[in-house]
């Protein structure tokens, strides 16, 4: 018997393995908000980070752990931390980890609130600079003195570029610099940002992880790959308290988590670990519904460009392709100059219109006039984002009546 498993069985069996409460299968839900100790001593040493245990769930309670663990073993990495929504991820990693005047590159294709929060630290004395990160020699150019990381997502929400994922992390290998990747747009089912040298994984729980719309969530996993000991801006305390292995997510917890407050809750916790359960196979059906969602709108004449990384005609399709299970549920199109693309999404009675992404449903949303309105249209254009462009989430519905939907709204 194999004591390697497959990718879902190993999810399915993580709760039952840790062995939970009273034979569980599941993590039960622990709403206790802290954690009394029979000996002081217990309670010092928590807060000396000296022993494992519970304090105060601001920072750790036992679901959200079980969940951390979860995630660590779907990502192949060291360990991670959760917290209440992406956003809080992002934002309390970095805000942990980087100081005034340290320099940060960033794909110019970032999702629109991420490069908000981007924004925002650079306003406060964060150095911020935009690249095309399709292409390693764009950030081989920016690189300085005070580079401190590289910021990318796996695919671009919502035009789908690729990045350079394996050429980026191998320089920022050879540079000593952080690499953070999100992998919200693929989950873990579909990559795995180690494989290309990560030292940070982000992933958006709310989506295709947690999967049914009904848990906000985020979580950072470090891979283990970075040396943690060689990074000037850890805090001279914790560096007597832990491992070196253990500096980077002992920062994020206690500077990030505890300080910012992004608690993720135990009952959200639970409703993740849950719908993470079915993730690959919904991820299979939705990848599969995209494909030939996308190869349908290609051909359509009312259909001006779609955005798809499964799409031979696209940029990266080869990229893709090499290092991607398949080409995720995101897909972008860009309708005709003669459709109202407010128009067209009214006329769609069983795609959803919706702001979210990776749900068992799919979903639908004009992006000019929305999740992108606040960065102008000289802005959008730079990112590739036309005004008349519609982002798609394909979810887990019978093919025949999605295509019946959109067939009709084409018409």
């Amino acid at each position: 018997m194999t004591t390697k498993k497959g990718f879902t069985t190993t999810i399915l069996h993580d709760d039952r393995l840790g062995k939970p409460e009273h034979g569980s299968l599941h993590k039960p839900v622990h709403t206790s908000v802290t954690y009394g100790h029979d000996d002081v001593q217990d309670l010092v040493d928590i807060f000396q980070n000296k022993k494992k245990g519970y304090a105060y769930s601001r920072q750790g309670n036992p679901t959200v752990t079980a969940l951390e663990h979860k995630i660590t073993n779907m990502e192949k990495g060291f360990a991670s931390i959760a917290f209440s929504t992406g956003m809080a991820a992002i934002s309390a990693t970095v805000m942990s980890l980087f100081k005034q005047g340290d320099h940060i590159i960033a794909s110019s294709f970032l999702f629109g609130n991420t490069r908000s929060v981007f924004q925002t630290l650079t306003d406060i004395g964060l150095d911020v600079t935009y690249v095309d990160a399709t292409d390693v020699e764009n950030v081989r150019k920016e690189i300085k003195e005070s580079t401190k990381m590289v910021f990318v997502e796996t695919i671009a929400n919502p035009a789908t570029q690729v990045a350079d994922l394996e050429a980026i992390g191998n320089l920022c290998a050879e540079k000593g610099i952080i690499y953070m990747v999100d992998n919200t747009m693929t989950s873990p089912y579909l990559f795995n940002p180690v494989d290309v040298k990560a030292s940070l994984i982000i992933n958006s729980l709310t989506k295709y992880i947690g999967g049914h719309g009904n848990a906000l969530g985020g979580c950072v996993t470090d891979t283990g790959l970075f040396n943690w000991a060689n990074f000037p801006n850890i805090f001279e305390s914790f560096k007597k308290q832990v491992k070196p292995e253990n500096l980077g997510l002992t920062q994020i917890r206690k500077k990030g988590l505890r300080d910012s407050g992004g608690t993720l809750s135990p009952e959200a916790a639970h409703s993740i670990s849950v719908g993470a359960e079915t993730l690959a196979l919904r991820l299979e059906r939705a990848c599969n519904n995209a494909l030939a969602l996308a190869e349908y709108f290609e051909s359509h004449p009312l259909v001006k460009k779609v955005f798809y990384p499964g799409l031979k005609s696209h940029p990266q399709h080869e990229r893709a392709a090499k290092l991607f299970n398949k080409f995720g549920g995101l897909m972008s199109i860009e309708l005709d100059e003669s459709i109202d693309c407010l128009a067209f999404l009214n006329k769609l009675q069983l795609v959803i219109k919706s702001s979210n992404l990776g749900d068992t449903r799919t979903l639908s949303i004009p992006v000019a006039q929305t999740i992108f309105f606040e960065l102008g249209k000289e802005k959008r254009a730079e990112m590739g984002i036309p005004e008349s462009m519609i982002r798609l989430s394909i979810g887990i519905e019978d093919l025949e009546d999605l295509m019946d939907d959109f067939k009709v709204a084409l018409a």
